[in-house]
């Protein structure tokens, strides 16, 4: 998710442009150029999907749309119905609209962490505070802006992303980057992004990603079931195995690499790199880490034996792994167990569900994951 920051609403478009340049303005004087930089291509960013937005029913009715478009853009407005009535989310006129971006990400995220650390580098934003990656709406800006962190020694990681939430700041529309997935994936990114506006905490991507990443999974199961399409929830379940297997590996993984680093982990859950100088030296370090990267290949090219040859991570392993890398993948699910155990506790009632979430987003952070990590406990000593 990439989080927008500009409000709207309908009859205000002049004064939000207004707002938008003179938060701009604030931002510039106390943090400099850089900043109003990025915040130009974000606001252009932005306006661009504003501007190239069409309606989705005048697309339906449209006898030029492609079929396949329409094919698509009928099951979303099927998946949008059924998040409000079966979810309970809030869909409000939330991708009622369509935009072609001409490319195949929305936007680029760039993460970056200490070489000898897995302390994730943070980014403070207006609104909704600090964040651990920086989006831009151009791949070369991203790359560019990745190169300069690495130059300063860090680890960089630079994804492409397929959707984001504006956490209702503007209403969403659907995008070419995303509309084609099939269908389980399509309604877990629809129910996902829409999770993030019935709960968000500021400052705490580790907790938002995870509450949306709980809602998109439990919800795309329950699409398929409503559906009746055994086969396919069959597959996604399967699917989602291997997920969880991956994301196994990349926490041992991590842990390896905490301990090498020295890493710490603050009353909140944070990691923070080590205060002292290690004792080993950089080389040693470098080796290490090297061989705890070349155990983590062994590890996956096992684990696709098991998969059958399945190759949906191949990408992932095919780059050079790096700690951003690795931090990118805890973001998401680091924290999925203890909601998964949540929605359990609450007798799977996503009512209730999301009212114990929306308590917990309001707790200090070091309460939520205490609260959260205490679910998992209890349910693995049953």
């Amino acid at each position: 998710m990439n989080v927008g920051w500009l409000k709207t609403r309908k009859g205000v478009g002049a004064r939000k442009w207004a707002v938008a340049l003179l938060v701009l303005l604030v931002v510039t004087v106390l943090t400099g150029c850089q900043t109003l930089s990025f915040y130009c291509q974000a606001i252009g960013g932005q306006y661009e999907l504003i501007a190239h937005r069409r309606s989705v029913e005048k697309l339906l009715a449209d006898a030029g749309t492609p079929a396949r478009l329409k094919n698509q853009l009928e099951l979303l407005q099927r998946l949008r119905a059924f998040a409000e009535k079966e979810l309970r989310l809030p869909v409000d006129s939330h991708y009622e609209k369509y935009v072609d971006v001409h490319r195949p990400f929305v936007v680029w995220n760039v993460e970056a962490a200490p070489e000898f650390s897995l302390e994730p580098k943070s980014w403070w934003y207006p609104v909704v505070g600090s964040l651990d990656y920086r989006g831009y709406f151009s791949e070369s800006r991203a790359k560019r802006y990745g190169a300069t962190l690495r130059e300063k020694g860090y680890d960089v990681f630079v994804e492409g992303v397929e959707a984001y939430s504006t956490l209702g700041w503007f209403k969403d529309p659907a995008l070419n980057t995303f509309i084609f997935q099939p269908d389980a994936g399509l309604a877990e990114t629809i129910f996902h992004e829409l999770g993030h506006q019935r709960v968000f905490s500021r400052s705490d991507t580790d907790f938002n990603e995870a509450f949306a990443t709980t809602v998109g999974e439990e919800g795309a199961r329950r699409w398929l079931r409503n559906g009746h399409e055994q086969a396919a929830l069959e597959r996604y379940e399967a699917e989602l195995r291997r997920t969880r297997q991956f994301v196994g590996l990349i926490q041992t993984t991590r842990e390896h690499l905490e301990a090498l680093y020295g890493d710490q982990r603050t009353e909140e859950g944070e990691l923070k790199a080590a205060k002292q100088e290690p004792k080993a030296s950089h080389e040693e370090l470098r080796r290490g880490k090297q061989q705890i990267l070349e155990h983590l290949q062994q590890e996956y090219a096992e684990l696709k034996k098991q998969w059958g040859g399945d190759a949906s991570y191949d990408a992932w392993f095919a780059r050079q792994i790096n700690n951003a890398q690795l931090n990118s993948v805890a973001t998401y699910f680091d924290l999925v167990p203890g909601f998964e155990q949540l929605l359990k506790a609450n007798g799977r009632d996503l009512d209730k569900f999301y009212a114990a979430a929306k308590r917990l987003s309001k707790l200090p952070r070091k309460e939520r994951r205490q609260e959260l990590n205490s679910l998992v406990a209890s349910a693995e000593h049953k």
